[in-house]
């Protein structure tokens, strides 16, 4: 009955590896494009706006790259179960996740536009938290507690914005790859 009613394909090395590639990307924009919202408003610049665009595009990257993980991964997982990874469970699923997810972008991009950079980091944290809340009712219960965490991350991170780096590499990073862990060895082997 549980196969019928919850999403079970999703594998653990799905988010382990989110979670690198979430290290490396908070990394790469640290280090590399030196981006720290350290305060909510920034005063326009060529170096923010050039670097920004790059931090956004990394964002971009390391989205596609966790997501074309987690697909690939389920999709095997999926098969390897004899189970079609794309049915109307999915479906349902996906919807609950994207409304949170949809609305937390566009309002991070809106922020972007007024100059309020250092929102970015914890409404990212937010909005996940709370579409993974949303979408845990589809699949295993631990994705509610995952949601929680990440949703107690982005206030902590909104209160102080310094830490909202820090805050977006704890969540995005080290949670997906504990969680991950945690998932492969208690569903997987």
């Amino acid at each position: 009955m549980e196969r019928s009613s919850k999403f079970l394909s999703l594998a653990g090395w799905a988010g382990i590896m989110a979670g690198l590639y979430a290290l490396m990307g908070a990394y790469t924009a640290y280090r590399v494009f030196d981006f720290n919202p350290d305060k909510l408003v920034y005063e326009s610049s060529e170096n923010l706006a050039s670097n920004l665009s790059k931090v956004i595009l990394l964002a971009v990257v390391i989205l596609v790259l966790a997501l074309g993980t987690a697909i690939f991964l389920s999709h095997k997982k999926a098969t390897k179960r004899g189970e079609n990874l794309w049915n109307a469970l999915v479906r349902r699923l996906l919807v609950h996740m994207a409304v949170p997810l949809v609305v937390g972008g566009l309002l991070v991009l809106i922020l972007i536009d007024k100059g309020l950079i250092g929102l970015m980091a914890p409404l990212t944290l937010l909005f996940y938290g709370l579409s993974l809340y949303n979408a845990s009712q589809f699949t295993y219960e631990e994705v509610k507690s995952l949601g929680l965490i990440q949703v107690g991350l982005g206030l902590f991170s909104a209160y102080y914005v310094e830490y909202g780096v820090v805050c977006w590499a704890l969540g995005f990073g080290v949670l997906h790859i504990i969680y991950g862990i945690y998932m492969h060895y208690r569903y997987e082997r």
